[in-house]
């Protein structure tokens, strides 16, 4: 699985991005057919809110998930809750 990482309006430190790799590695427990993951986190207009885009393609289809947050981090821990649940989903519709 690859993990590419945009920062958009800023310069991501290598601390946030252990911190992307550290929490999307854990993916592929619930589906193993990842194929690629892309993970874009930007700056809103009031400066105060961060926005991370989280889209992971699978074979058949992609899952898209985008969340704002006043940290980057919580906004991707709250993107990384929700991917578990839909690839699991998506794990136990292809074994039907």
């Amino acid at each position: 699985m690859e993990i590419r990482v945009q920062s958009i309006k800023f310069n991501a430190d290598q601390k946030l991005l252990d911190f992307v790799e550290k929490k999307l590695s854990k993916l592929p427990k619930f589906y193993d057919g990842i194929t690629d993951v892309e993970v874009t986190m930007s700056l809103l207009a009031d400066h105060e809110n961060k926005n991370v885009k989280v889209h992971v393609r699978i074979p058949g289809n992609d899952i898209v998930i985008e969340r704002n947050a006043r940290r980057f981090e919580d906004a991707l821990v709250d993107c990384v809750d929700i991917l578990k649940d839909k690839l699991v989903r998506a794990k136990e519709k292809k074994a039907i």
